[in-house]
């Protein structure tokens, strides 16, 4: 499975409960998380999808350790598997 497709049903899971997945584009700010994801309730967290056995680079965890230490999520999802679990903690945190 390509990034691409990971991405793509990321999306679709997000709206199935009842969510947006906004992608993420920062010009001049790179190495952000690919999606900004927005639920019922106020709950607001970042996602980075890679594909299969793909870890993000060096500038990107970088962003991800800023962005958690202003408070937010951040997930990284490489399968669809890691995508049943992000929905599951999504709705119960």
């Amino acid at each position: 499975m390509r990034e691409r497709e990971i991405e793509q049903t990321f999306v679709k899971e997000v709206r199935k409960v009842g969510g947006i997945a906004v992608k993420l584009v920062s010009p001049g700010y790179d190495g952000m998380p690919d999606r900004l994801v927005l639920m019922p309730g106020e709950k607001v967290f970042f996602a980075e999808l890679k594909r299969p056995g793909a870890k993000p680079r060096p500038l990107q965890k970088s962003r991800h350790r800023m962005l958690r230490n202003l408070g937010f999520t951040v997930l990284v999802i490489d399968d669809k598997k890691g995508i049943e679990e992000a929905i599951h903690e999504i709705q119960t945190t």
